[in-house]
């Protein structure tokens, strides 16, 4: 299949799941996870109607985005040390990956720098999986109130990452853990309305749950090198749900 073909084919997995939970398919945009693989690539996603990417590491991005310019809305959606936050501050459109006061508050300084305002999800391990990044389910809308009232920075919402499924439904109470915890969230910052949640491997679970963010890498732009496969699945179980991305 084609990178065309492919984007056509998640299109259609997206609306047969936003329609069967009685939602409007277009509430749900696709972010491209276009990381470790080329500009060129990318570029063929931008015109084949990809509008949302996004990367993992800064230096990736910045690289990319010098070369594509405005042509695509920019997502940082890796762990996000505070040392790297001059990179993605301004560049980034929406950065997925606030767990932390400490990142909050070195993001505010550089978009007060920048004199330009700049929006940001809560990470939230849902899970508690001691190796996975994001703060706790209990205490995320806590943090949430606390970045939205630093100058510069503005709370869209909620993001997570949950263990590798082995089927996709095994998402299924992750996603709704966030979902409740993005409706707590709304009833104090009405405008914290997004939910990014959801990869190639279990998209269809995340829209019926709300999700409005997927971000999605293989089921795009096919397996990355060096991808584990199948029979790798307890060695590698979490490496392999990263790169579903």
């Amino acid at each position: 299949m084609s990178l065309a073909d492919r984007l056509a084919s998640l299109q259609r997995r997206i609306e047969r799941a936003a329609l069967a939970a009685g939602r409007d398919p277009g509430e749900v945009t696709i972010v491209a996870v276009s990381k470790t693989f080329g500009v060129e690539v990318v570029a063929e996603a931008l015109a084949a109607g990809v509008t949302d990417l996004g990367e993992n590491r800064a230096q990736e991005m910045k690289e990319k985005a010098a070369r594509l310019g405005t042509s695509a809305r920019w997502h940082f959606v890796g762990h996000l040390q505070t040392n790297k936050v001059r990179a993605v501050a301004g560049l980034a459109a929406l950065i997925h990956s606030v767990d932390r006061t400490e990142l909050a508050e070195a993001l505010a300084r550089r978009a007060q720098a920048l004199k330009e305002g700049q929006d940001v999800l809560i990470q939230v391990n849902v899970a508690g999986e001691p190796n996975k990044h994001g703060v706790e389910p209990a205490a995320a809308v806590a943090l949430a109130l606390e970045v939205a009232g630093m100058p510069g920075l503005r709370v869209r919402g909620l993001m997570t990452i949950p263990p590798w499924p082995e089927a996709p439904e095994e998402s299924r109470p992750h996603y709704k853990k966030l979902a409740e915890l993005g409706r707590a969230l709304r009833s104090e910052l009405p405008d914290a309305s997004e939910l990014s949640m959801g990869m190639s491997r279990d998209v269809e679970v995340a829209v019926e749950q709300g999700a409005t963010l997927v971000r999605v890498g293989e089921a795009l732009f096919g397996p990355r090198a060096g991808a584990a496969g199948p029979g790798d699945a307890d060695r590698d179980r979490q490496s392999r749900y990263s790169r579903q991305q």
